[in-house]
């Protein structure tokens, strides 16, 4: 039985240069800077894939985190992303923004339930008419003998 030899290969040419080493080869890159109207655009465009079931989706896609969308959220909320211009600084909320964005998102989950509410109660009352409309038919029918 023979064995395969193996022999040495020198090999001492520049590694190819036409492949990057790394991630940031090329340097730092400047970090991502997003306007306050650009944040309002991407909460009205995330709210929508919310409604069509593909939120997280639409995250990947733009490369945003959750935790963005939910400060851009306060904000918003709190009114300080309107009117702002490019570049201009938001800053930290007051303790009262806070308070009145908590309370905005309190009333608008609210309003929701009020209008769930109503609909059911609407349901019933025209269910109620139904059986009190069927309860008097039923009354005013002689009853049937069988044979």
């Amino acid at each position: 039985m023979s064995s395969p030899s193996i022999s040495a290969v020198r090999d001492d040419s520049p590694m190819n240069n036409s492949i990057p080493a790394g991630p940031r080869s090329g340097g730092p890159t400047r970090r991502r800077s997003i306007t306050p109207a650009q944040k309002l655009v991407h909460l009205a465009a995330y709210e929508v894939a919310i409604a069509t079931n593909t939120g997280g989706a639409y995250l990947r896609q733009q490369g945003i985190y959750s935790s963005q969308i939910t400060e851009w959220r306060k904000l918003r909320d709190a009114g300080v992303l309107e009117g702002k211009q490019p570049g201009e600084k938001i800053g930290k909320l007051t303790p009262e923004q806070a308070e009145i964005a908590r309370l905005k998102r309190k009333l608008e989950l609210t309003d929701q339930r009020l209008a769930t509410t109503e609909v059911a109660l609407e349901i019933m009352s025209k269910m109620h008419e139904l059986l009190e409309n069927l309860s008097k038919s039923s009354r005013d029918e002689p009853p049937q003998t069988r044979q």
